[in-house]
């Protein structure tokens, strides 16, 4: 794929969207593309994290690491291991290909670089995140109080 295919694929991710195409770009420019066979692992529940990665072609079946009942499927254009891309943690979930298919791997050192050189960016990418947290902390307030009743 082109810059300008790996451009456009990144900018169908709602995250990082927010970035502008500047930095998208330079997310493209330094993210490298991975390919998995049917049945390859991209991580295991427990791997250290250092990257997210973006769905370029194929899918992904995503299962939590208890066996329980969380389960979904990551498409083309879906964003894996968003988390990983601020902060390092042991990954909460299995992922593997369920066909052939690959991926635009994105390091949390060249995420971390592109927030640095595009302040406004990281402001947008910051006030999204803490807009997520409060509809969280909201959500578990309402089935707290759902549950107590």
């Amino acid at each position: 794929m082109s810059i300008e295919d790996d451009v456009a694929l990144l900018e169908r991710v709602p995250t990082l969207r927010l970035l502008g195409e500047t930095s998208l770009r330079m997310l493209a420019i330094g993210s490298e593309q991975r390919d998995y066979a049917r049945g390859d692992a991209l991580f295991r529940a427990g791997d250290p994290s250092d990257a997210g990665y973006v769905v370029q072609t194929g899918s992904f079946k995503v299962t939590s690491s208890d066996g329980g009942p969380y389960e979904l499927i990551a498409r083309p254009g879906d964003l894996i291991g968003e988390l990983a891309l601020v902060l390092p943690m042991p990954r909460p979930s299995n992922v593997v290909a369920l066909e052939y298919s690959s991926v635009l791997r994105i390091a949390r050192s060249l995420f971390q670089r592109v927030l640095e050189s595009d302040p406004p960016a990281a402001r947008r990418l910051r006030d999204e995140f803490a807009s997520r947290t409060s509809q969280i902390a909201s959500d578990i307030v309402i089935a707290g109080a759902k549950l107590s009743s």
